[in-house]
């Protein structure tokens, strides 16, 4: 039995999400959970998030799951739209900022 979640326009960059993702791809879901709670990575927040989000819909399909049993399958980061803002400089010029934005998905799925 397999469960998604998705997370688009997330503020942050698709790389630094998937160094988080990097460390929770094919691990236990409550091992998971805990490499999340305790990383000091901003995107780590959100990921912990959209996991949770993943176990309530595999809940949903399945009441009796076991989560001692659930891994974590699939999870990347795609790059989503940049927004772009402008910041005034000197002798009137202007630079632009772009504020990256990215989209995460999360498969997990049972195996015994």
């Amino acid at each position: 039995m397999e469960a998604k979640s998705k997370l688009r326009f997330a503020r942050g960059s698709a790389r630094k999400a998937r160094l988080v993702l990097d460390q929770v791809r094919y691990k236990k879901v409550t091992e998971a959970q805990n490499i999340l709670r305790f990383s000091r990575r901003r995107a780590a927040g959100l990921i912990g998030k959209l996991l949770q989000s993943a176990i309530a819909n595999a809940q949903v399909k399945d009441p009796k799951i076991d989560l001692n049993t659930v891994f974590v399958t699939q999870a990347f980061a795609d790059e989503g739209p940049a927004m772009k803002r402008y910041m005034p400089r000197a002798q009137g010029r202007a630079f632009m900022i772009r504020r990256p934005t990215c989209h995460i998905s999360l498969e997990i799925q049972t195996i015994e």
